[in-house]
């Protein structure tokens, strides 16, 4: 009978791998377009470069995570900006205050992908055959393998291998025999057993899910959004591109997929420790919100916390930050309120909440009015300077510069409205001037005054959507259950080799000799020597228990029982 080929065996017995085509570059003689482009396709699906564009894939999210990015953070890149008003520019037009989706991440992370793809799918292949195919032949000398046993037993050489055979079997060895001959060759008849499988099937498990992580982050930068916007206490917003502060669609998304739903911001409720080592830190934040996730759905309400966020819609509503808006009426020369309103200061990376921002009134006659401003929730007056030692509005002081002429809102130049443009604007005050609550600071020349009448709390919330989120969360799960399977199953091996014993004159003389020895090629946390100790003795014990007794062998037991 024929036997099944397998592949070429290393010198541990496994299959060998195939040796890989040359990695060098082609010479320039002889070479034409084909063969450079399976050189670089080569080089790009090499392990050696998906390392490569895994490291510069983690190097570059470094600044997303140390820069304010404009996704989520709009507030903290305009305070950035005013700090580091050099070096602000520079790292803008690299595209670090959005990394994620800048174009060389969106390369690199294309690029690790392709690599991925042609590295991971062909060994994924090999990986399914070699857990397919059968063990090799045994080693013609087992005595040379890391574990080995010999002994004899008074059993023909076919049914100490059945017997061989059927024990393997019993702890589930997957089983490959030497096909029956006329003739015992020198050798001796052998059985091949192989356990361990699942390890490959881990390997498998992994590549396969690491794939599928990609892929699931690939279809959220496809088909997900984010978007921010900030809300004072009171007010109301509809999930639609006008009515939000920010807003990054994926690829295939445009504003008429989002969900229609609304949000009113009914309060904001901020706590922080008092006393102790740990006094100013955060104790609790509450936006509590009205919603309806649809036109004419009924009104529900919610409390919106960190890392508690609202799902409606498909959509999750997170609450990313907070800060004050202090209330301020303005009137012009002719005692008209043009300006009555809270304004969202912003704290950038201030501990205690010192906050900046601006009031622009383009309605006040004869001239627009500007004023640039910092409020300070808990002002103390420390050598001279003003700063707030507290989070907490527990003594709120606003610090206010007035100015009057063209605000630049006509120019046809987007603007910020955390930014006052003062180039076509005059100074109207010399210095800051302080008000406290209810205070009022009147303008020179009669130009009008601005009362600081109150303040409001502000909550910043971002709204996402990423359908390849709860993928990426299964395909990592099974990631880690792959690296568990490849780390605990030992794929090991054992050999049964039967040959027939020399002929005596004795009539207990033995009828075949059996040779047993394992190996297993990952053993790093030990335990196949205790393994293939207790197979050597369960095998040979039913050897023991097969082989037929002879007369004088029952007799003599029956006399000794006597």
């Amino acid at each position: 009978m024929t036997e099944l080929r397998t592949p070429d065996l290393d010198q541990d017995g496994y299959p060998a791998e195939e040796p890989r085509a040359a990695s060098s570059a082609p010479g320039t003689s002889g070479y034409g377009l084909a063969e450079w482009l399976r050189w670089g396709w080569r080089q790009l699906t090499s392990m050696r470069i998906a390392l490569i564009l895994l490291f510069l894939l983690a190097l570059g999210s470094i600044p997303g995570s140390m820069l304010p990015q404009r996704g989520n953070n709009p507030g903290g890149v305009l305070q950035y900006y005013k700090s580091h008003r050099g070096l602000a520019p520079l790292l803008n037009h690299l595209g670090l205050f959005n990394v994620f989706g800048a174009p060389w991440f969106a390369a690199i992370y294309l690029l690790l992908f392709t690599s991925l793809v042609g590295c991971v799918v062909p060994r994924t292949f090999r990986l399914a055959g070699s857990a397919r195919a059968l063990p090799p032949r045994a080693p013609r000398h087992l005595g040379k393998l890391p574990h080995a046993a010999e002994y004899a037993v008074n059993l023909s050489p076919q049914q100490a291998l059945t017997v061989a055979a059927r024990v393997l079997g019993d702890h589930r060895f997957r089983l490959r025999r030497s096909a029956p001959e006329p003739a015992v060759p020198a050798g001796g008849d052998w059985i091949s057993a192989e356990k361990g499988y699942l390890r490959e099937v881990g390997n498998l498990l992994f590549h396969l899910a690491l794939l599928g992580v990609l892929v699931s982050v690939a279809l959220g930068g496809l088909f997900g959004y984010k978007a921010d916007r900030l809300l004072v206490e009171g007010g109301t917003f509809a999930n639609t591109t006008s009515d939000l502060d920010q807003f990054n669609p994926g690829r295939l998304v445009s504003g008429s997929d989002l969900p229609a739903f609304r949000i009113t911001l009914n309060k904001f409720d901020a706590s922080y420790i008092t006393s102790g080592s740990q006094q100013g830190q955060p104790a609790a934040f509450d936006a509590h919100v009205t919603y309806r996730a649809s036109l004419g759905s009924p009104a529900r309400t919610f409390d919106i916390q960190v890392n508690h966020p609202l799902s409606v819609d498909g959509a999750k509503v997170y609450l990313i930050g907070h800060g004050y808006a202090p209330v301020f009426r303005v009137t012009d020369a002719r005692g008209q309120v043009v300006y009555d309103q809270p304004t969202p200061f912003i704290a950038g990376s201030s501990a205690n909440f010192l906050s900046q921002g601006v009031i622009k009134v383009p309605d006040a006659q004869p001239e627009p009015l500007g004023f640039s401003g910092v409020f300070v929730p808990t002002a103390v007056d420390i050598g001279g300077t003003l700063e707030s030692v507290f989070p907490a509005a527990d003594r709120p002081v606003v610090s206010l510069i007035a100015y009057g002429g063209n605000l630049g809102i006509d120019s046809g130049a987007s603007q910020s409205v955390y930014e006052l443009d003062t180039a076509g604007m005059r100074q109207l005050t010399s210095q800051p001037q302080l008000l406290q609550l209810g205070q009022t600071l009147r303008l020179p020349g009669g130009k009008g005054s601005i009362t600081f009448t109150g303040y409001q709390q502000w909550a910043s919330l971002a709204i996402t959507h990423d359908p390849g989120q709860v993928p990426a969360l299964g395909c990592g799960i099974a990631a880690l259950a792959g690296l568990l399977l490849s780390f605990m199953v030992r794929r090991r091996r054992v050999f049964v080799r039967v040959r027939p014993a020399e002929v005596t004159n004795s009539e207990a003389a033995p009828s075949a000799i059996v040779q047993f020895g394992g190996l297993a090629r990952t053993d790093a946390s030990g335990g196949f020597e205790a393994e293939f100790a207790s197979l050597a003795a369960e095998l040979r014990s039913a050897h023991e228990a097969a082989s037929p007794q002879t007369a004088e062998q029952v007799q003599s037991q029956q006399e000794t029982g006597d």
